[in-house]
């Protein structure tokens, strides 16, 4: 990801020698209209989960899939460390060479010395040290209750549910709070967007139904031999241990139904954007996407939905934030390129779905300003140009194939770019011949009340 932006930089110095060195892509972004604020294609939630409670959720899966497969594992430096020593520059590093101790080293220099990965994703995600010291006494507990499980044979808002009491929160409100979230993760991710579909003779999703009610609106007593936490446990466990072919799996589907998987992967792939500036992407994105990919077995995820899932990712940041960053729209563009590899082979419905949205919104987006490109680009973003078109033809390329595809037929062989561009140039020309003959005739009556 990171080298997809480096690209973009040297190849724009190699075009441009004879320009100034400091000359960035930005100097050539597209004018700042009004923001747009694009639908997410991924679809709504049928239940009311803030951006906060999938967020919050998105970090405990990832801390417990990075506890569950070893290697580095998501530490930090507590803030009151990092206080008494705030002129230290942090650099990120792993775990390892934080544990490495150097003899005869200062309390100052081991204040000095870089927080990892995982402490920089606690603060872009926007989860405070008392939540997340929360969420890792919670997850011990887990594995010490579940013998050391790993992370996808788990419902983790279920056993969070058992092994945190009020006691670990501040106050009782701020407890039931995050009792009702869970509840509503067990209804999203079971009942409302569950992964296989419920069977109608089934009556687990009414029991949990009546459940999840009742403790929505009393707090649910969560001992471990209280009576109705037996019966949650036995309801939610038949309903997530389910599989396609009925045998039996260590997979347990809880978070990996569309769109809440979705939903709680755009929580964490936003935290490769700088906290402290909307429009950039991170220097530590590959290392960040790493450990973030370590989700992909809780959520159903894989390298094709996650390639779809950044391009939609980058490109709205692009939109949102003014459009004033042209490296975000060139590395969405580079990651529609392979989505475009990815679509001729992934033909699982959901996500043609997930395709068909995403492309459609942004190939709206590029084609109000490509079927009147006069209006929106000038001699001096040229390049902006460029980039709009292939991301607006690559977009219309990939939906002519897909829809080909799902109803079997034999597309009409046609060249999709040169179709596209034709219209594009037609379409822009038209406008500013009106405008300009718009303007022509009504000049001279404007010029004759004048001189009245």
């Amino acid at each position: 990801m990171s080298g997809r932006l480096r690209d973009r930089s040297s190849s724009q110095a190699k075009r441009h020698s004879h320009h100034q060195t400091t000359t960035t892509v930005a100097a050539a972004a597209m004018p700042n209209f009004l923001t747009e604020t694009l639908p997410c294609p991924f679809g709504e939630l049928a239940t009311n989960l803030s951006d906060s409670a999938l967020r919050e959720t998105a970090y405990e899966i990832l801390v417990g899939a990075c506890r569950s497969t070893g290697g580095k594992p998501l530490t930090y430096i507590s803030q009151s460390e990092r206080n008494s020593e705030r002129t230290a520059t942090p650099t990120l590093t792993s775990t390892a060479s934080l544990q490495r101790k150097v003899s005869g080293e200062s309390d100052s220099e081991r204040v000095k010395r870089a927080v990892t990965i995982g402490e920089m994703l606690r603060v872009q995600m926007g989860i405070s040290e008392q939540t997340d010291s929360r969420v890792r006494r919670a997850l011990l507990r887990v594995a010490a209750a579940q013998l050391g499980r790993r992370i996808e044979s788990v419902v983790l808002p279920l056993e969070m549910l058992q092994q945190l009491k009020p006691s670990d929160f501040p106050n009782q409100g701020e407890y039931e709070a995050w009792q009702r979230r869970n509840l509503k993760l067990l209804e999203a991710g079971l009942l409302l967007h569950p992964l296989l579909p419920l069977d109608k003779t089934d009556t687990a999703p009414q029991r949990l139904r009546q459940i999840i009610r009742g403790a929505l609106e009393k707090p649910l007593e969560t001992g471990k031999n209280n009576e109705s936490m037996q019966a949650l446990r036995s309801i939610v466990l038949s309903l997530a241990c389910r599989t396609f072919d009925g045998s039996a799996s260590e997979t347990i589907h809880w978070a990996d139904g569309f769109p809440l998987n979705l939903r709680i992967y755009q929580m964490l792939l936003e935290a490769c954007f700088d906290v402290n500036d909307e429009t950039s992407v991170i220097e530590e994105v590959d290392e960040v996407l790493e450990l973030i990919k370590k989700t992909w077995v809780v959520l159903g995820m894989n390298q094709m939905l996650h390639n779809l899932c950044f391009l939609w990712i980058l490109f709205n940041r692009y939109v949102a934030t003014g459009e004033v960053e042209g490296d975000l729209l060139f590395a969405a563009n580079n990651l529609l390129m392979e989505v475009e590899k990815d679509s001729k082979s992934m033909k699982d419905p959901n996500y043609s779905k997930i395709l068909s949205s995403t492309l459609s919104a942004i190939l709206g987006w590029a084609e109000k300003r490509l079927l009147a490109y006069h209006n929106y680009f000038h001699s001096d973003n040229t390049e902006l140009l460029e980039c709009v078109v292939s991301v607006g033809v690559l977009s219309a390329k990939i939906m002519v194939e897909d829809i080909s595809h799902e109803y079997r037929k034999k597309r009409k062989e046609f060249d999709v770019a040169h179709e596209r561009v034709d219209t594009y140039i037609r379409s822009s020309l038209r406008t500013a011949f009106f405008q300009a003959s718009f303007h022509y005739f009504k000049c001279p009556y404007i010029l004759l009340g004048s001189a009245r």
